[in-house]
């Protein structure tokens, strides 16, 4: 599937979902009375683990500063892509996730048609104007069986959800501070990034736009 999909938001909006994928659900508004109680909560965790911007394997340093939460969390250096359950700056156990945090997560699983989704690492990323996400795929969880939940607040943002090859056209989504984006199942694999994020303010962030994604990155190894 290909073309751009865009929410109005010229008016108040009213919670609606769209498939956009077999396995991937757009839920607009998902979120909206939740983000101030998400935003209090980032602020708790990151107050523990400071936001930093890792390097890639390759020596890039990533242009979205990031930290996790939960028992284990995503890292990126020059030993490789990698889940562990220490923050490699501090040495010590990444903050618990807090509870909306989980509840959320499972929530919008659920509405998606996955189940009893338990996610184990959060991975906290920030975007500033000037900063994106090339297109990439979620796949160092051991069990590729469980979905991944992503959640946008502040800024606005163009999410690219493309195909099982890099090459594939992607879908263009305009994700609004609120949305939440499930996939799993068929689209588990799915390429995705972000586009540039665009100069803007918001009532809650200012400057910024946050995104939680939400994954099971441990339990039991993907069979191949």
């Amino acid at each position: 599937m290909t073309g751009d999909l865009f929410a109005a938001h010229e008016h108040a909006r009213r919670p609606c979902s769209e498939v956009i994928a077999d396995g991937a659900l757009w839920l607009q508004a998902f979120a909206d009375a939740q983000v101030s109680d998400l935003l209090e909560a980032i602020n708790a965790v990151l107050a523990q683990a400071p936001l930093r911007q890792m390097q890639t394997p390759g020596g890039y340093t990533m242009s979205v500063a990031m930290s996790n939460c939960g028992a284990l969390g995503w890292v990126t250096d020059r030993h490789g892509y990698r889940y562990q359950a220490q923050d490699p700056l501090s040495m010590q156990a990444w903050p618990a996730m807090p509870a909306p945090f989980s509840q959320l997560a499972a929530r919008a699983a659920a509405a998606a048609g996955f189940q009893d989704f338990a996610p184990d690492a959060c991975l906290i990323n920030r975007y500033e104007p000037g900063a994106r996400m090339s297109l990439h795929q979620d796949k160092n969880e051991r069990d590729l069986r469980e979905p991944i939940v992503s959640v946008s607040l502040g800024l606005p943002a163009s999410f690219l959800f493309g195909g099982l090859k890099r090459s594939d056209k992607p879908l263009r989504l305009c994700l609004q501070s609120g949305d939440v984006v499930v996939w799993g199942g068929p689209a588990r694999l799915r390429f995705h990034g972000i586009e540039t994020v665009n100069q803007g303010e918001h009532a809650l962030t200012g400057h910024y736009r946050f995104n939680l994604t939400f994954r099971k990155a441990g339990g039991h190894a993907t069979e191949k």
